[in-house]
């Protein structure tokens, strides 16, 4: 990649459950026959029937013949998968006017601080997974949220040394990190960028200022999240009779606008040194939290070399500690490829057996050694090595459990190489949705699989006053209880479950995947994998494809498709299942990177889009859409068992 040169870069601080769906997925699969094309209106926002109007939007017009939108479509220069078609749009965008990927997820960021302030923000922290063409390498540049220097192992405890409840820890001064997220965009884009920050940032500031119409989603999470706002994101989130904003009203933020444009003017520095940080030190400590002017200063992001593991005849590259995620995801595949997984029918009691065993042996190690690696020896290379995961296969049974779950036992940790004795405690509680995964690729070839975060849904709940931005609570993913890998100490950062993955096949990349989730992450994007390249499914089939979820311990949750004869079958081997099905548990973004083509695929629980871009205008992507539509419906969720 190449990029200018701006006056304010900021390398110099770079040190080496979901929302409720919107969308029925096996519906909206069965309907995709007689539905599927280019999504039709003038603007991306108005295209997906969610009343959002695209008027001074500085997205894309999917009209036009060089963008094709939807929820899987094919284009040859460029590909966007996002949760937000008004951020799918303006990266696109950056994408047409020569933009590369790092540019268009820049920019994608900043608008989904704007139109996703429930799921991720400048409040928050996250993980971006870079692939350079040019250089032909893969750079992690972690911007995970930090405890402040004056945390304490023992914070989230009671005078009674028992865990605060968790409902109110989330709300806590103590539950907020220092924010990541401005330093992460601002190192990507000096490290990889090539277009000005004052370029890419412009939209969401007119997003904020202007205003642009709520969707279901956003409104529904402003009414349930309500009680537990501050009183300036209650005053953002209302209408001029203090009522909370609903579906179809205009949201405008001036205060996130001013923000945001000293961000323009200023980069990082303007976020983490100054008014902002006084204001967003002083909203934390007023809620009882310890974090200061000094701890913002001192932030910094770490690039990482990115955890590498071989499946099949792929190599997986993603995020490493302190996401567990990557790492969990592989564990969880080479489990499965030992044990042959590919023998089973898609939807058979078996390959939802082997998934939940192999889960449950993963997430015991996971909670057993995994933390973040400036505080902890996590032993990540005896974890993934060839004969500790066949020896950890070796105690599967296709007809029995690996514990007695029926008396709630748990799976134990394994002893990987080069490790003695055991460390675990009970592990945290992560909250689910508050959290988004998006995916570019660019003509030239480089690749982006970002997510980011602000934790629970609208995060601690706390905005600061006259900023306009919600903070993070992400904190809570610590142990409440001292002792463990994962444990609270200063400076450091909880462990994540957050999954920003590209497969490479022959060194060039192919798959990039992610989503939120909390803990389901990992189960989703591992089940997106297992879909797409063992089951052979089309991407958007892949990540629609009904999915299961455990841990180490009982139950098994799952999403409505899982049919009923295989969990009453596995019940007979000795599996737990909850009693009803769960809400759907991620919003997998993927982009599948072929010889001459792009196809792009959004998780279709949520508004998201796929936009895709042919600088040469050829037209036909309608027509290839349908046929790839029609082709998921008949291998996904639109087939009947």
């Amino acid at each position: 990649m190449t990029r200018d040169t701006d006056p304010n870069a900021t390398g110099r601080r770079a040190a080496r459950r979901t929302e409720p769906s919107r969308v029925d997925r096996r519906a909206f699969l069965g309907a995709l026959g007689a539905t599927a094309g280019v999504l039709g209106g003038s603007a991306i926002a108005g295209a997906t029937g969610d009343g959002r109007s695209g008027a001074g939007v500085p997205g894309v017009d999917c009209d036009r013949p060089q963008f094709a939108c939807g929820r899987q479509v094919t284009a040859a220069d460029g590909m966007v998968s996002s949760v937000d078609p008004i951020a799918s749009g303006v990266a696109a965008n950056v994408l047409r006017e020569g933009g590369n990927a790092v540019d268009a997820a820049v920019a994608l960021q900043y608008v989904l601080t704007v139109t996703q302030p429930h799921a991720s923000g400048i409040g928050g922290g996250g993980f971006m997974v870079v692939y350079d063409a040019d250089a032909d390498e893969v750079s992690v540049v972690d911007s995970r949220e930090r405890a402040p220097h004056g945390a304490t192992p023992d914070m989230f405890l009671d005078e009674n040394g028992e865990p605060i409840p968790f409902d109110e820890r989330i709300q806590l001064g103590k539950a907020v990190g220092v924010p990541g997220t401005v330093m992460g965009l601002e190192t990507a884009l000096e490290l990889h960028g090539s277009r000005p920050r004052q370029r890419l940032i412009r939209p969401a500031i007119d997003l904020a200022r202007n205003g642009f119409a709520v969707d279901a989603v956003f409104a529904e999470q402003i009414a349930e999240n309500w009680e537990k706002f501050n009183d300036a994101a209650r005053e953002a989130y209302s209408d001029a009779s203090g009522r909370p904003l609903e579906a179809g009203d205009t949201h405008v933020n001036p205060d996130l606008a001013d923000t945001l444009e000293r961000i323009k003017c200023g980069g990082a520095a303007a976020f983490y040194e100054g008014p902002i940080a006084a204001d967003l030190a002083e909203t934390v400590r007023g809620a009882g939290g310890s974090m200061t002017v000094d701890d913002l200063a001192a932030y910094d992001v770490t690039l990482d070399e990115p955890v590498r593991a071989a499946w099949r005849d792929l190599e997986l590259v993603g995020q490493p500690l302190p996401s567990s995620g990557p790492t969990t995801v592989a564990y969880i595949l080479r489990v499965l490829e030992q044990l042959g997984i590919e023998r089973y029918d898609l939807r058979s009691p078996e390959k939802y057996h082997l998934f939940a065993e192999a889960t449950s042996l993963a997430w015991a190690d996971r909670n057993e050694y995994m933390g973040d690696p400036e505080f902890v020896d996590a032993p990540v290379d005896g974890l993934l090595s060839d004969d500790y995961l066949a020896e950890r296969a070796a105690q599967v049974r296709v007809d029995d459990t690996l514990a007695d779950y029926g008396a709630e036992e748990c799976v134990d940790p394994g002893v990987p190489p080069g490790v003695d004795g055991s460390r675990g405690v009970a592990a945290a509680e992560e909250g689910y949705g508050s959290t988004t995964h998006f995916s570019v690729v660019d003509a030239d070839g480089n690749a982006v699989s970002y997510t980011s975060t602000i934790e629970q849904l609208m995060g601690s709940g706390m905005m600061v006053p006259g900023r306009g931005f919600m903070l993070n609570n992400e904190l809570t993913d610590f142990d409440a209880e001292p002792g463990g890998p994962n444990q609270v100490e200063p400076w450091k950062r909880p462990l994540s479950s957050m999954s920003p993955i590209i497969a490479f096949r022959d060194g060039v990349p192919e798959f990039t995947v992610g989503s939120p989730g909390g803990w389901t992450i990992i189960t989703s994007v591992a089940q997106t994998l297992l879909h797409r390249y063992v089951y052979d499914l089309e991407p958007l089939a892949a990540l629609s494809e009904p999915t299961v979820f455990t841990t180490d311990c009982p139950p098994i949750m799952w999403e409505d498709g899982v049919p009923a004869g295989a969990r009453e079958a596995t019940e007979r081997f000795g599996q737990v299942w909850e009693d009803d099905p769960s809400d759907d548990f991620g919003n997998v973004q993927v982009i599948e990177v072929g010889a001459d083509e792009l196809i792009g695929a959004a998780d279709p629980t949520r508004d998201g889009l796929a936009v895709g871009l042919d600088r040469g205008g050829e037209c036909g992507h309608g027509e290839h859409e349908t046929r790839g539509h029609r082709e998921s419906a008949a291998n996904g969720r639109g087939r009947t068992d």
